[in-house]
């Protein structure tokens, strides 16, 4: 019996089908570059109201893994089912802290993305000089470097700053979207690092025009306007068809 029977066997049909969505954005991360060998991570909320968690394997590159190799975890970061990998203390540090104080963080993801950490290292952090950065803008946080994030201590902070909103930059360090699911927060990372790297790249030319504030304020009504009210579901049937040509295997 394949290792994926055998967890598809141990779990609800709903705890499956987030193992193939969490485990297809972490194949999209490693797709679009932003994965930095196995040092990211994404976690995901498992529903039927225990405080269960699904984490990456720590040791497997983005691009291996599959839904039966998810690391389910508990809200200490303690592993509830049988795993042969273990879980980044300091991934489930930053993580766990979200995920208890946010209703709505189904999905938690960070990134160590070059753009996004050579913008999070710029004092004035995201620039309203973008399409892409009106879409962020309109929902930013910022977290203050206090080392790597091993310290219990960190975590109240980390609340602190993102509260409700769905970018978080965290300085000198990274990028960290919340979704309800995968694909929303899949969606939200797409954006905050395409702002990241446009912005990047405008301040190596000439001189930046920055987007009016009375424009800022409109981006939450455009943003459900473009995406047709669908979030980040429009997008990911379409993502999920580009893996199955490119990357097959996740749902493994």
């Amino acid at each position: 019996m394949s290792a994926a029977s055998t967890v598809r066997d141990q779990v609800s049909p709903e705890e499956w089908q987030l193992r193939v969505d969490l485990a297809a954005c972490y194949r999209l991360v490693a797709r679009y570059g932003w994965d930095d060998l196995v040092f990211t991570h994404i976690s995901a909320k498992v529903p039927g109201g225990q405080e269960h968690f699904l984490i990456n394997p720590y040791g497997m590159m983005f691009e291996e893994i599959t839904a039966s190799s998810l690391v389910k975890v508990d809200a200490q970061g303690r592993k509830v089912q049988d795993s042969p990998y273990p879980v980044n203390p300091a991934g489930f540090l930053i993580h766990s802290c979200v995920h208890g104080a946010r209703a709505d963080a189904g999905c938690v993801m960070h990134t160590h993305s070059l753009n996004g950490v050579a913008v999070s290292a710029q004092r004035d952090g995201v620039l309203p000089i973008s399409q892409q950065a009106f879409f962020v803008l309109s929902s930013l946080a910022y977290h203050d470097y206090e080392g790597v994030a091993l310290l219990e201590d960190e975590k109240p902070h980390l609340v602190r700053d993102i509260g409700a909103k769905t970018f978080l930059m965290l300085r000198n360090h990274g990028l960290l979207t919340v979704g309800k699911t995968p694909a929303e927060a899949f969606m939200a990372m797409y954006i905050f690092e395409a702002a990241c790297a446009v912005q990047v790249r405008a301040q190596a030319g000439g001189e930046l025009i920055p987007i009016p504030q009375k424009i800022l304020d409109l981006a939450t009504q455009q943003i459900a306007q473009v995406t047709l009210g669908m979030g980040g579901a429009l997008a990911w049937p379409a993502l999920l068809r580009k893996l199955d040509r490119d990357n097959p295997g996740y749902a493994g």
